[in-house]
């Protein structure tokens, strides 16, 4: 008999006190494997297992690419690695970032939907935006249960508000209380897994993430799931395709790079703060190169030369300004800066 074996938790922003409070609720003698990804930066280490395993019952540590998964575990997500579960065992890949994030909840909680099908089980806690979302409704479709932090309680509640919206969750809970319902419920029986289909889409979206297509493939892949937009990814810069999906609108590239709607918003308005930038630079050279023009121009007695080059100084100088003012944000239509995910172990006990 089958029974809910696979713990998928994603978190983000406020995350490392919300899996500190889970984790230590869970016993010695828990019947699954908990595997966990919180959002962190590519370039820093990650402290999370050690802070878990100070109160933990479980073992915890960093997965290991290619080890078996033993239950009465706590695997972690390592930094810039996907954490991936297949056959039975751990992966970790290097593969494209989804929502700008490496590791991604989404890529943990689709291959659980994968692989594990109705012995999974999903949860959400604390974190800003809507990752985890995709996942969990992946998660949903196979027969997994789906799970998520009370948004009244949660540090951040976007996460667990967006899955709400898009997903029927099972349970929405205060932390104190998922950890024993984990426990019950992992000792429940699956229902069978050919009850719950896998849909091509979970099957290709996992294939991307796990890298195991050439480019020919890759690109083939992510036709199926979609019609070519006239956008373009903010990671790479290629063309991306809208994917087939009446329910969570979201985009991929030819390379990978995966993002919800609101994701790619942001992404754009970070673009397009990067060109205005580049704009203020080269109109502030454009004033530099002028006026040195100018001084020589007037020491030479061209003085119509120099008339024409300190007007374009003073143009130059003028829409400078006018950029620089814009991105500072001190006038109307200033850009706003996208949502910024505090996510640093460092400054946690």
């Amino acid at each position: 008999m089958a029974t809910r074996d696979t713990i998928v938790i994603g978190a983000s922003a406020g995350g490392v006190q919300a899996l500190m409070t889970l984790v230590t609720a869970l016993p010695a003698d828990l019947p699954a494997a908990v595997f966990i990804v919180l959002h962190i930066p590519a370039d820093s280490p990650s402290l999370l297992p050690g802070i878990l395993a100070r109160e933990s019952n479980l073992p915890v540590a960093h997965a290991i690419n290619d080890e078996p998964i033993r239950r009465g575990r706590v695997y972690v997500a390592p930094p810039d690695r996907h954490l991936l579960i297949e056959n039975n065992r751990i992966k970790l890949v290097h593969g494209p970032r989804e929502n700008f994030h490496r590791p991604s909840i989404d890529a943990l909680f689709r291959s659980a939907a994968r692989w594990a099908g109705p012995r999974a089980i999903g949860v959400v806690l604390t974190g800003a935006m809507d990752d985890g979302a995709v996942g969990m409704r992946d998660i949903k479709q196979r027969g997994g249960i789906t799970i998520v932090q009370d948004p009244s309680e949660a540090f951040m509640a976007s996460m667990p508000l967006n899955v709400m919206r898009k997903v029927r969750v099972n349970h929405s809970l205060p932390l104190r209380e998922i950890g024993p319902l984990l426990y019950t419920l992992s000792q429940q029986a699956a229902d069978e897994e050919g009850d719950h289909p896998l849909s091509d889409q979970v099957e290709i979206k996992a294939n991307i993430a796990g890298q195991p297509l050439d480019s020919s493939e890759l690109i083939a892949s992510i036709e199926k799931l979609g019609k070519v937009s006239q956008l373009t990814c903010p990671d790479c810069h290629g063309a991306l395709w809208e994917m087939r999906d009446e329910d969570i609108l979201r985009y991929r590239c030819h390379v990978g790079h995966a993002f919800s709607a609101e994701r790619l918003s942001d992404g754009q308005s970070e673009m397009l703060e990067m060109a205005l930038w580049s704009a203020v630079r080269a109109l502030e050279e454009q004033m530099m190169l002028s006026r040195r023009i100018v001084e020589r121009a007037r020491r030479a007695n061209h003085n119509r030369a120099a008339e024409k080059f300190e007007i374009r100084a003073q143009e130059a100088e003028r829409n400078s300004s006018i950029l620089r003012q814009l991105l500072l944000g001190d006038g109307k239509g200033a850009i706003s800066d996208p949502v910024i995910e505090n996510t640093d172990e460092m400054s946690l006990p």
